[in-house]
């Protein structure tokens, strides 16, 4: 076991976000999201509901990026908005910036009136955040991602979506935050980001250096936080063998 790497542990880690929705459609953005979700499928939830990313709800649960199996419905992009606003779905986005209180950016960078980089837009993160469960999927932890308040508000928070009405706050869940050092919630004081767990390798001080607000811990621990759970044998299995059998987990997180 001593060969299991960082990324085999983001990956069993962004599975377990994902193992007690039930039937629900997951909707992974990114790679390791999507070796996640598909590892869920396969271990503890194979409820899960998922997709090619593009237009078709899958039967069986191929590797990453090889061609549909089987195919059980057709979802074209359109379709897509209907399942958002009903709400069956978790969707796990990315993040250029992630702020003490779960509000996530991913519009610009600086003031929004003239910022300093644009990047994509808010695109769903709005709708996604008041409608359905969402997490987010962070390959590079560091004080820049993690910031004491985002410049632009693109994925709502609780306390945000609490400020802007029942309408915003009635399904808005922040369920969990996945970096390449550690495992959050937003269930600290006052909604704020709380870390429950860091990956095997990882200090609660490296977390701390490597964040720019303080951290919320999860409660009882102190400083002694749990570590992140090694993926089973069975996973490393299905990881290696079956859904990602070409590596290309390592090209988010490289092996140390």
């Amino acid at each position: 076991m001593s060969d299991i790497t960082r990324a085999d542990v983001c990956a069993a880690a962004i599975a377990d976000a994902f193992k007690d929705d039930g039937e629900i459609f997951a909707s992974p953005m990114g790679m390791l999201p999507m070796l996640g979700v598909r590892l869920a499928r396969l271990t503890s939830n194979p409820d899960l509901v998922i997709s090619d990313g593009e237009s078709l709800f899958l039967a069986g649960t191929p590797p990453l990026f090889a061609k549909a199996d089987v195919v059980e419905g057709w979802i074209p992009f359109r379709k897509v908005f209907d399942v958002v606003a009903y709400g069956k779905r978790h969707v796990m986005m990315g993040a250029t910036q992630v702020d003490r209180h779960g509000n996530q950016n991913i519009s610009a960078i600086g003031d929004f009136a003239q910022p300093k980089r644009q990047l994509l837009g808010s695109r769903g993160a709005p709708g996604n955040t008041v409608n359905n469960r969402t997490s987010y999927w962070v390959p590079k932890h560091s004080p820049r991602v993690f910031v004491e308040r985002v410049d632009i508000v693109s994925g709502v928070g609780p306390a945000l979506a609490r400020a802007a009405g029942p309408a915003a706050a009635r399904f808005n869940d922040i369920h969990r935050i996945v970096s390449n050092l550690a495992v959050f919630d937003v269930k600290g004081d006052d909604d704020t980001v709380r870390l429950l767990s860091v990956h095997p390798g990882v200090t609660v001080d490296e977390v701390r250096e490597a964040t720019g607000f303080e951290l919320s811990l999860v409660s009882g621990a102190g400083d002694d936080v749990p570590e992140t759970r090694l993926p089973t044998p069975e996973e490393l299995i299905l990881i290696r063998e079956v859904l990602d059998p070409r590596s290309l987990r390592h090209r988010e997180v490289p092996v140390a």
